[in-house]
């Protein structure tokens, strides 16, 4: 492994002083905040520690790692928003719990550490079988359940793409480890026909981007069709010379959903649009190798309030990791 880099864009070192900025908001508990004095979700928890895995910072990686196992609910869930003192928001999204197993898969790629894989088995087997728990006979997974146990009444599309990912992952470990969990794949199957056939499973959310990119990020669409999907959205999202919207009828562009959009398009083999992408995210890079949330247009007025994000900073990361394809974490979301 080594820090990536993106020839004319970022040095290694320049990468490095971003995962550092993540670093820099890690608690002793392991937690990784949005920002100081913000809040942790699964989702972008996990992805903050793929980002530090990807550059070196192994202890730090899997101290954010244990702090999800020993907050594991005993249904294999969490909740969708901790603070340092506590919960913020108890509801139980899906998406929020799978995604541990793209990360600790992410890891291994990072490290081929087996007994990280072998530790953290128990807790991956408990949350993908709790997400499967939302998935209706159709194939796509609920978002959420109330802490009641109740479940919400409709799926996403961006949350049930990020679970078929994770899906794949978590198989991918269960092989490693010699398991067995063909309930697993034929559950992705099922998942991934949804996605790429029946768009009426999914609750109306069109202006958002990742509506948009992440069918093909997370590898539920691939080929031409990946192509034709990344094409027939650019003009609604892509603000030329400036990033990604994140929704399509406001000039907000943020650096982590361009990132993504990056990984995207080199997921469907344009390198080139992935490579600007890249650059346009630039303007968003404080001093100090920290990236800003957003920035609005035509303003320039950065959002919300010069925030800036640990998630965002992974999103970086992993989309130079990405372009540079050189690591074997490069591999996690290219087909």
């Amino acid at each position: 492994m080594r820090v990536p880099s993106v020839e004319g864009l970022l040095t290694n070192d320049q990468v490095l002083a971003t995962a550092q900025s993540i670093v820099d908001l890690q608690l002793p508990t392991g937690m990784i905040q949005w920002y100081p004095d913000g809040h942790a979700d699964p989702w972008n928890h996990v992805e903050t520690a793929m980002a530090l895995s990807t550059c070196g910072f192994v202890a730090e990686a899997e101290a954010a790692y244990q702090w999800l196992v020993d907050l594991q609910r005993p249904d294999g869930s969490w909740h969708n928003y901790y603070t340092a003192d506590g919960i913020e928001d108890s509801k139980l999204d899906s998406n929020c719990i799978a995604y541990l197993a793209t990360g600790v898969w992410h890891h291994f790629l990072a490290t081929d550490d087996l007994d990280f894989l072998a530790r953290l088995w128990p807790t991956v087997q408990a949350a993908v079988d709790f997400v499967l728990g939302l998935q209706t006979k159709r194939g796509e997974i609920i978002w959420a359940r109330h802490p009641d146990g109740n479940p919400w009444s409709y799926a996403l599309l961006t949350g049930s793409s990020s679970i078929s990912h994770s899906l794949d992952c978590a198989t991918r470990i269960a092989e490693a480890l010699g398991h067995d969990r063909p309930d697993w794949i034929s559950s992705r199957a099922r998942l991934v026909d949804v996605i790429a056939n029946h768009p009426e499973a999914f609750e109306p959310k069109a202006r958002w981007a990742m509506d948009w990119y992440y069918p093909v990020l997370a590898g539920a669409v691939g080929g031409d069709e990946a192509k034709k999907m990344l094409a027939d959205g650019w003009d609604d999202f892509v603000m030329i010379d400036k990033g990604v919207r994140c929704v399509s009828d406001r000039p907000w562009v943020t650096a982590a959903e361009t990132c993504e959009c990056v990984i995207a398009h080199v997921a469907a083999g344009e390198l080139d649009k992935a490579t600007q992408l890249f650059e346009w995210t630039l303007p968003l890079r404080d001093a100090d190798g920290a990236y800003f949330t957003g920035l609005v247009f035509p303003e320039l007025v950065f959002f919300p309030d010069r925030e800036r994000s640990s998630y965002t900073a992974a999103a970086v990361v992993l989309a130079a990791d990405a372009l540079d394809a050189t690591n074997p974490t490069a591999s996690l979301f290219i087909p």
